[in-house]
């Protein structure tokens, strides 16, 4: 039998701007303290994380997800704003924030489709974010204000997402591996 596998469903960001957000980012690297950064090839839009999910039951996932995903149309992206999980007054995880008007039907139908396969529903709504950094201790208040500064002055052009992607994430010592499963058409 199949080993299970780390997965999880998530909008992928545009090449561009991951390369711009990655060069923006580095000279903010070297202001702040030390923290686990994500790699700018990693960063995504994570739509619902799924856990250890067994081979077949992430096929099943797919097989059901697809039709109720085709002809939703692409999703407009605009990454703006940053903020800190649990709150800027104690810092452990560093995001973007951002807006996707247009996501609500997604993530509603993503949620009823694992929902049926067995995935919990999310008790919170469904929030925008991509993750920067992972704080082993929490920054000092200076830190988190130039953080929070930074995501405020980004400039990053507006992208469209015409596909939800399934991803397996294998953890290895520089952080985690994502690798595309399936791809999903949203038109």
């Amino acid at each position: 039998m199949a080993e299970p596998v780390r997965a999880f469903l998530a909008l992928e960001i545009a090449p561009g701007v991951k390369a711009a957000l990655a060069a923006g980012r580095e000279a903010l690297r070297a202001e702040l303290p030390r923290a686990r950064w994500v790699r700018p090839e990693s960063q995504h839009l994570t739509l619902k994380f799924l856990g250890e999910t067994p081979s077949a039951v992430l096929q099943a996932l797919a097989s059901d997800l697809a039709p109720r995903l085709a002809g939703l149309g692409p999703v407009s992206v605009r990454l703006h704003g940053s903020g800190f999980f649990p709150s800027p007054a104690r810092p452990r995880v560093a995001w973007l924030g951002g807006t996707a008007g247009d996501a609500a039907p997604l993530v509603e139908i993503v949620e009823e489709v694992a929902d049926a396969q067995g995935f919990p529903r999310e008790r919170r709504p469904w929030s925008l974010h991509v993750t920067q950094a992972r704080l082993d201790r929490p920054w000092p208040q200076a830190a988190v204000e130039r953080f929070l500064a930074w995501g405020d002055g980004l400039q990053l052009e507006p992208f469209t997402c015409a596909e939800v992607v399934l991803f397996s994430s294998r953890l290895e010592r520089g952080g985690a591996v994502y690798i595309p499963l399936d791809r999903m058409p949203l038109a």
